[in-house]
């Protein structure tokens, strides 16, 4: 990862100066300072839903170099340390979508799934109907970082993604997006290649092409 910028700096000086997050479990607390920090939205902090076992759980998978979906474009044009499928612009997911009778969306999870298999990282900041595709589909994720806004169907799909067993960071609200969610991968990923951390017996993390 590259170094960390000063205003990035300050920014987590100034968040951290406004509200303490030191009592919640590290991987919880880095997703929801980053959170905090992309969005200057400090309700994330009683609105996020992190689930300590399945953000490691999404750290291990990243470490091994498991595929990483995103549902729309502009979640995958924030993630520059990682190799990411997103088939939203695909020509194919347009025609499955058609003769499916699914929306563009949810063709780009099946799409991506049959390109990526299970243990995959998926993350979702737009679209419900793509996070109802990865319940239905039985991708057997590493972890669904599920996020969509949006004031039809947000809410009720990541309930869904909570009641589905899968291991998932979500949020209870209407709100979310893309920036959240690339927030939360980043600062995931930042964490999984971090040689501080280590597990025994590894020299170094994998190394990925920059998208």
């Amino acid at each position: 990862m590259t170094d960390v910028h000063p205003i990035e700096v300050e920014s987590y000086r100034i968040l951290r100066s406004r509200i303490d997050l030191s009592e919640l479990p590290p991987l919880s607390r880095a997703v929801t300072e980053r959170i905090i920090h992309a969005t200057a939205d400090f309700d994330y902090v009683t609105d996020l839903m992190c689930d300590e076992a399945a953000l490691a759980a999404g750290v291990a998978a990243l470490r091994r170099g498991a595929p990483v979906i995103a549902d729309v474009a502009m979640v995958a044009s924030g993630i520059t340390g990682y190799p990411v499928i997103c088939k939203i612009g695909d020509s194919l997911s347009a025609r499955l979508a058609r003769t499916a009778n699914l929306t563009l969306s949810a063709a780009a999870v099946r799409l991506a799934f049959g390109e990526a298999g299970p243990g995959a990282v998926w993350l979702v900041g737009c679209a419900p109907t793509a996070l109802a595709e990865i319940m239905t589909r039985q991708v057997e994720p590493a972890l669904v970082i599920g996020v969509p806004v949006g004031f039809v169907g947000a809410a009720a799909a990541k309930d869904d993604l909570r009641a589905s067993g899968l291991p998932a960071l979500t949020n209870v609200s209407e709100k979310g997006g893309s920036a959240v969610a690339v927030a939360a991968f980043n600062a995931l990923l930042r964490i999984a290649t971090d040689e501080s951390e280590l597990p025994a017996g590894e020299t170094s993390r994998p190394t990925w092409p920059v998208q």
